[in-house]
């Protein structure tokens, strides 16, 4: 199955997976948390459920390496090429804050690079997707899809941030651009904003998860943009150890013509 058209059966996937989310958003649902103290609901399962379903029909010979689910251990999965990166829900404070900002996300990594992505909002009624090299797609609220692309980067940088991961590093960063103003957006939604030219840049300089990034970091570089290490390298998926190093998301081809 090439691309395009897995594209569009996990679109599909994801759409079900929303509409199960928006299910539990909307009901009176309660929040439990995990060792680490992450909180979890019965729609990051549910969600989860239903994507490692649905990929495991398409594509019954791609592993899938989702938040949610016990993972494969570091013996299998360094011998993975090609393998599904899920993000069931990202951004589950948002989810619990019902700031509606919280994503479902799927990614389709190949030799460490997410080379296809679908992020889906549910509560805000949007979805993006892309696949490197054929370009990204917006889906708005009023259910219209279209291209999308990252604007020429302005003389005033539109810095995309969260108000629950603005650390001082970041701030510093941040501070050292000049001219900016800020952009709000929670979860992978930041990248998603830089996709559709409203924002910039987004610097996280914080701890973050391989699968908390890659969906979206696919539908930037579609729509033109990169994300990059601090020092300039590209982010890497499928390493032993699932956090991702600090990081910059741009508009531009690369962090350091900016």
């Amino acid at each position: 199955m090439h691309h395009r058209a897995m594209l569009t059966e996990v679109i599909r996937i994801a759409d079900e997976a929303s509409a199960k989310v928006l299910h539990i958003y909307q009901s009176d649902f309660s929040v439990s948390y995990k060792e680490d103290k992450s909180p979890i609901t019965a729609a990051d399962v549910a969600s989860h459920e239903i994507i490692a379903k649905g990929l495991r029909r398409i594509t019954p010979d791609i592993p899938v390496l989702s938040e949610e689910a016990v993972p494969a251990t570091w013996l299998e999965r360094q011998h993975w090429r090609r393998f599904w990166l899920v993000d069931p829900i990202d951004g589950t404070k948002e989810f619990t804050q019902r700031t509606g900002e919280f994503t479902v996300n799927i990614a389709l990594i190949e030799n460490g690079e997410p080379v296809m992505g679908v992020v889906t909002a549910p509560a805000l009624q949007e979805a993006f997707w892309g696949i490197k090299g054929e370009g990204a797609s917006k889906r708005d609220s009023t259910g219209r899809t279209y291209p999308i692309q990252v604007s020429q980067p302005q003389a005033s940088k539109r810095v995309v941030a969260s108000k629950n991961h603005l650390n001082d590093e970041t701030r510093a960063f941040i501070e050292a651009l000049g001219a900016h103003e800020t952009v709000q957006a929670g979860s992978s939604l930041k990248f998603c904003r830089i996709a559709e030219g409203q924002a910039d840049i987004y610097p996280r300089m914080g701890p973050t998860s391989e699968w908390d990034t890659a969906a979206a970091h696919a539908v930037l570089v579609a729509a033109g943009g990169s994300v990059s290490t601090v020092d300039g390298e590209p982010l890497r998926y499928g390493k032993e150890d699932v956090l991702n190093p600090h990081f910059i998301a741009t508009g531009s081809r690369s962090a350091h013509s900016l």
